[in-house]
Order: structure tokens, then C-alpha cells, then sequence
């Protein structure tokens, strides 16, 4: 039986390992915002969604191998659990090649769908072509800490994340402060402190003597098909708050121009934080949920999404609480101007609001990926943007730059309603079916 020592030693690392990444994908913006002002501190904003698609593609790749070699785990037989990891390690390789070649290509034209404009976007460019040329460690990176965390790894997978964040606080400064390169000496910062998170992950893997092992007769295609299937939802967890934040930044330039993005910059760089600290807490509770499954134990299951929608509901409670009254100095941290930190203290609230909603959806998706039924998982993830684009098709016509504010945590209601329907839906169909198993 799961108790909640044993689930707690699987998440608190997690948790903790997010609030880094966190931390991580703000510090570029606290730097750059400080040194250059509110246009830098857009562009990195703007440029965000280019490196968290990149950091996505290797957490989905990583995500859907890892939940696979926990199954396997979990399994009877153990079977060969070790191919999930070579076939990950493949596609990471194969994905790091193409996602460089095809953005070296597209992030210029990207930025300006993007919304970047004038010297904001001369700044969001400076800053992504070293991002793109350093993928391969940023996917690699992200990529092997999921295998890690399931083979039992939590606390070196949060260690993994520590070296990194402490790698990229350090060059930020060196490179923005001291040397003055700008947006160049940001973008290398954080490739070279996703190298050292990448060493980190390859020196467990060596210690803990894991072989690259593929059986011929292993039905390669049908195993890189499984995980690119389960790893999609991963995909979309990760990269989904930046379909939002591309599409509130696309509203906020027509609707409110450059300093309605500094505004929003700011606001989005906290709740980055605050959702990945929820990701932290539905991602700790997968190896859990995803070994159970392969031991055909329901009741633990069940234990540990429990466990994960009380601790995301308590963490997105502090979080609101937190931000409401350190709202009048959040933007200030990134040395933005009083104008815009004016405006952020009247809008934070609004989107703290949707942080319990945000929280219960992802621990929701959660369940359904980590238990590989992916259909409902995808329909959570990605129906999110979604909604909100669907609201900032009208809601800016009638509220203005406030109806772009509020589309965001209303689109997280809508859809943390569908994903307690799905759930009780799924429940009530389990009740009528006393056979049924994990994987209808």
C-alpha cells in the first residue's frame, strides 16, 4: 500500500526540481530586463516559446520512454526494460537534429507571428539563434531526466536540475553583468547550464551501469510509435502554458501594443513558476501511478492521484495567496518601469485565480498519460489553448486588454470542468463494469 512517506519521497524532489526549472526559464529575463530594460525583458518573453518547444520535444521523447520502462518495472516479468531507454536516447538524437535545422530556418518568421515588433524583436532574435544551435543539450537534458526520476533517481534528477540552475544563474551574470554581452551572453547561459544538467544525467546513467541495449526482433517501429503516443501528452504538458502565452502575447500587441507585452512578460515569468511547480507535483506522481499499473495494483493508483490533487490544490493555494501580496514588487524584480509595474499589481490577481483549476487538470492528465489512456490526456492538455483562443476571439473586442487578461484563468475553469466530468465519467463507467481494467 502507498503511504504517503513513500509518495512524498517520490514528488518533494520533483516539485523542488521544477521550481528550479522555473526559476531557470525566468532568470535569462531577470537579467537581461535589469540590464537592457522593458523591450529586452519582452523579447525574452516573446522568444520563450522557441526554447520551450525545444525543452518539450525532449520531455515528451523522455517522458514517453520513461513511463513505458516503468510499466515494465512494475511487470511480472521486468521484460527488457532497458530498450525504452535506447529507443528514447534514439529519438532524442533524431530530434535534436531536425528541431535545430527547421528553427535555424523559422525563428525569425516565428517572432513576428509571435507579436514582436521593433527593437523588441532585433533583441527576441539576437537572443534565439545560439538558443537554437544548443538544442541537442537542451533535449537531451530534459529528455533523460524522466528515466532517471522513474528508475528511482528522484533525487539525482533534482540534483541534475540544481547544477543546471545554479550553472545558468552564474554565467547570467558573468555574461549580462560583468562581460556585457546582452541577449548573446543570456541565450549561452542557459545552453551551457543545460549541458551540465545533460553531464549530470549521462554520469548516473554510467553509475548506474545502463546499457543502450535493442533486441533485432524487438519491433522497433511499434515501440518508437508507443512512445511518441504516450509521450505527446507529456509534449503537450510541458508546452502548452506557452501556446498561451504565444497567444496572449499575439492579443496583447494588437490590443495594447509594447508595453501591454512588457506587461504581460512579467506576469507570465511568475506564473511559469507557479505552473511548474503543479507540473512538479503531477510528474513526481507518475513513476508511482505508471509502476502500479504495471503491477495491477488499482487501489494504488488511485492513491497517488489523490495524494497529487490535495498537495497541487494546497501548493496553488500558497502560490495565490503569495503573489497577491508581493504583487506591487513582482515586476520591479525584472526592472521593469514603474509604469508597467503599476499595471502588473492591478492584473496579477486575475491570473493567480486560475492556478487551482490549472493544478487539478494537470494532476487529471496525469492520471490518464501515466496510466497510458492518452485520448482523454490529449483532450485536457490541448483543449486548454484551445478555449483560450476561442476567448481571445471576442473577449478583447468587448472588455479590451482586460478581456485578453481574463480569457486566460477563465480557459482553465472550462477546462478543469471538463476534466472532472472525464473522471467521473471514467468512474461511473468502472462501477458498471466490475471487470474492467486500468487500460480501458
Amino acid at each position: 500500500m502507498l503511504k504517503l512517506k513513500s509518495f512524498l519521497k517520490f514528488v518533494l524532489p520533483s516539485v523542488l526540481a521544477f521550481a528550479l526549472s522555473g526559476v531557470y526559464s525566468i532568470a535569462d529575463g531577470f537579467f537581461v530586463g535589469n540590464r537592457l530594460g522593458d523591450n529586452a525583458l519582452a523579447a525574452v518573453n516573446v522568444a520563450y516559446p522557441v526554447t520551450a518547444f525545444i525543452q518539450a520535444a525532449g520531455t515528451g521523447i523522455g517522458m514517453g520512454g520513461a513511463i513505458q520502462y516503468s510499466v515494465a518495472a512494475g511487470a511480472a516479468t521486468h521484460g527488457n526494460k532497458n530498450k525504452h531507454l535506447t529507443i528514447s536516447c534514439i529519438l532524442l538524437a533524431a530530434a535534436s537534429a531536425l528541431l535545430t535545422l527547421i528553427f535555424a530556418f523559422v525563428s525569425s518568421p516565428l517572432l513576428r507571428l509571435f507579436g514582436a515588433e521593433g527593437e523588441t524583436y532585433v533583441l527576441a532574435e539576437e537572443y534565439l539563434k545560439l538558443i537554437v544551435f544548443g538544442a541537442v543539450f537542451q533535449i537531451f537534458g530534459t529528455g533523460l531526466v524522466p528515466f532517471i526520476r522513474n528508475m528511482g533517481g528522484s533525487v539525482a534528477a533534482m540534483a541534475a536540475m540544481i547544477a543546471g540552475f545554479v550553472t545558468n544563474i552564474a554565467l547570467d551574470y558573468v555574461f549580462v553583468w560583468v562581460i556585457d554581452w546582452g541577449m548573446t551572453g543570456a541565450a549561452a547561459a542557459t545552453v551551457i547550464g543545460q549541458a551540465v544538467t545533460l553531464s549530470v544525467c549521462a554520469g548516473y546513467l554510467l553509475f548506474k551501469k545502463q546499457k543502450l541495449t535493442l533486441s533485432p526482433a524487438g519491433g522497433i517501429g511499434r515501440l518508437i510509435g508507443k512512445t511518441l503516443l504516450i509521450g505527446l501528452s507529456p509534449f503537450g504538458l510541458t508546452f502548452s502554458p506557452n501556446l498561451t502565452l504565444i497567444f496572449v502575447n499575439k492579443s496583447a500587441s494588437l490590443i495594447g501594443g509594447e508595453f501591454a507585452v512588457a506587461c504581460y512578460a512579467a506576469v507570465s515569468y511568475v506564473s511559469c513558476v507557479a505552473l511548474l511547480l503543479l507540473q512538479g507535483i503531477s510528474d513526481g506522481c507518475q513513476p508511482l501511478m505508471s509502476r502500479a499499473l504495471g503491477e495491477g495494483d488499482r487501489a494504488g493508483i488511485h492513491r497517488a492521484r489523490n495524494y497529487g490533487f490535495i498537495l497541487s490544490a494546497i501548493l496553488a493555494l500558497v502560490c495565490c495567496i503569495a503573489l497577491f501580496f508581493a504583487r506591487n514588487h513582482i515586476a520591479g524584480l525584472f526592472g521593469a518601469s514603474d509604469e508597467v509595474s503599476e499595471q502588473v499589481a492591478k492584473i496579477l490577481p486575475l491570473f493567480t485565480l486560475g492556478y487551482i483549476f490549472a493544478g487539478a487538470t494537470r494532476m487529471t492528465a496525469a492520471y490518464f498519460y501515466a496510466t497510458e489512456k492518452t485520448g482523454r490526456a490529449y483532450i485536457l492538455i490541448f483543449g486548454e489553448p484551445a478555449v483560450l483562443l476561442i476567448l481571445l476571439l471576442f473577449m478583447p473586442q468587448i472588455f479590451g486588454i482586460w478581456g485578453t487578461w481574463m480569457s486566460v484563468p477563465l480557459s482553465q475553469v472550462v477546462i478543469s470542468a471538463v476534466s472532472a466530468l472525464f473522471l467521473f465519467l471514467f468512474r461511473t463507467k468502472k462501477a458498471n463494469d466490475p471487470n474492467s481494467g486500468e487500460n480501458v
